[in-house]
């Protein structure tokens, strides 16, 4: 389950100038966002890095280890 994990990255992101955004997919915004990025499963995380791009995504369970190791090389 993800959202443990997910739980845990925004207690860890607390502080930090960095947004984290929860979309349901079934939403008309959060549909059109997985549209967007192709999202084909949920759960589905995706990283954007400073400019906007995607720059990781996991499907199914979340790596948090992966996510603050990718999100510390932007700091």
């Amino acid at each position: 389950m993800a959202k443990p994990a997910v739980d845990g990255l925004q207690r860890n992101l607390a502080g930090r100038d960095i947004e984290l955004l929860r979309l349901s997919a079934s939403s008309q915004v959060g549909g059109q966002i997985a549209l967007r990025y192709g999202v084909r499963a949920v759960p589905t995380l995706i990283v954007f890095d400073p400019q906007g791009q995607p720059a990781l995504q996991q499907v199914g369970r979340v790596d948090a280890d992966d996510v603050l190791a990718l999100l510390a090389t932007y700091d």
